[in-house]
């Protein structure tokens, strides 16, 4: 989220407060009986400097935290991913967004308790002590001009841009596995880049420190009434901000493709293994993906193939497609980049800068083949609905929440058929 506009928006946000709603329209559809409700948010809950998120979050009105909480709230997921929530070592801003936001009705909205939660280290804002930007120079204190450059991740400070699971059941901890500490280099033929002479930009000693997640890959077992769903959880970097060797473009790729290999068990898996992380996802495993993939399957900046990996891979089931009428409103109005996109923009999940890459699709919720979806969809009501106010990218964030409902227990066995994503590339 930006801060263009934060002050002046906040004011009308804070007028529209009490604003009467239309208590036939909910935000979204309730769950149906015997599902389970399953999301993700990029909740750009993020601040240029280590400790600001506490601050922000040191009292219960900070007009973004309580805009994002209501959205939760109203979704009233059983299980989400918060994107982009800094993380901090003893976990202070998550419990006081738990406590202060999440546990106290916001506008009316019904609280909501997350009894269980999982925050980790992530590689953001951590100094490599490489040049990696390749500009000359090694920076390595937050606060200096090019810091976040020359991290394992690109942030301002550690934990910058973190990640935050937040569940009504409870967390298997002891079958938890991270992948924070795989490097780049471990992938067996990763798409490394080269400068325009074609020349590796990573050298030798570069590929010794830098890792493969710019964030963290989790896969987190959460006991649901018994049998065992697997959250993939990642937050890859943004296909953007690098010049003709597109390094941030081939380490997106990458970071997806390591779910595409965790999946797809040995030989596949073999090099995560023989990394320290033991075993992979066995068929007979539920799992559902989630995050902010930073990759729309038809558009650019990023590879086309680099989603495509996980909406065409064989075990995972992308036939149900969140949509929303606002995204499509929202296309429509803003124009400019999206004229010429060629995804449908009903299925967009956030508002970019339309003179640049214009809205995409980037946040996924994909869930095991063999389970069965019942519903979902993407937070983005239309301008003229009463919860437009909740989707404002300067007062709530860039990225709208997304959901599916999912039939729990599952009903069917998992399958490994092969399956075509519905719509060839253009």
């Amino acid at each position: 989220m930006t801060g263009r506009g934060r002050v002046f928006s906040a004011v009308l946000l804070m007028a529209c407060w009490s604003c009467p709603l239309n208590a036939q329209e909910p935000l979204v559809p309730p769950k149906p009986p015997g599902c389970i409700r399953v999301a993700t948010f990029n909740v750009s809950l993020n601040r240029p400097q280590a400790g600001g998120l506490i601050a922000s979050l040191a009292t219960p009105d900070d007009p973004q935290a309580r805009v994002i909480a209501e959205v939760i709230q109203r979704v009233a997921p059983d299980v989400i991913l918060l994107n982009e929530f800094d993380y901090d070592p003893d976990g202070v801003a998550l419990d006081a967004f738990q406590t202060r936001y999440l546990a106290v009705s916001q506008n009316g909205a019904p609280p909501r308790i997350f009894p269980h939660h999982l925050i980790g280290p992530v590689n953001t804002g951590v100094p490599s002590g490489r040049d990696l930007d390749k500009n000359g120079q090694i920076v390595g204190q937050p606060g200096q001009r090019g810091y976040g450059e020359d991290c394992l991740g690109y942030g301002q400070h550690p934990g910058q841009y973190g990640m935050a699971l937040l569940s009504v059941y409870p967390i298997r901890r002891e079958a938890l596995r991270d992948f924070q500490t795989v490097l780049w280099s471990d992938m067996p033929n990763p798409m490394l880049p080269r400068n325009p002479q074609g020349n590796p930009w990573y050298d030798a000693e570069d590929l010794k420190v830098f890792r493969l997640s710019s964030k963290s890959h989790w896969d987190v077992p959460i006991d649901i009434d018994g049998v065992s769903l697997n959250i993939l959880a990642s937050h890859p970097t943004p296909p953007a901000f690098d010049g003709p060797e597109r390094r941030n473009v081939a380490r997106n790729h990458d970071e997806i493709r390591l779910w595409a290999d965790y999946l797809s068990g040995p030989p596949k898996s073999s090099w995560l293994n023989a990394k320290g992380v033991h075993g992979s996802l066995e068929p007979p495993r539920w799992f559902a993906i989630l995050g902010d993939l930073n990759s729309d399957p038809f558009d650019p900046p990023g590879s086309l193939n680099a989603i495509r990996q996980l909406l065409e891979h064989p075990r995972v089931d992308a036939s149900f497609r969140p949509e929303s009428p606002g995204a499509v409103e929202a296309a429509r109005i803003q124009g400019q980049a999206n004229r010429d996109h060629q995804g449908d923009p009903r299925y967009d999940t956030a508002d970019f800068d339309d003179r640049a890459v214009g809205n995409l699709r980037v946040d996924y919720v994909l869930p095991a083949r063999g389970l069965t979806v019942r519903g979902g969809g993407v937070v983005w009501p239309r301008s003229d609905s009463p919860w437009a106010r909740l989707v404002d990218p300067e007062t709530s964030s860039d990225h709208h929440l997304v959901y599916l409902d999912l039939d729990w227990p599952p009903r069917a066995e998992p399958t490994a058929e092969p399956v075509r994503y519905s719509t060839p590339i253009p």
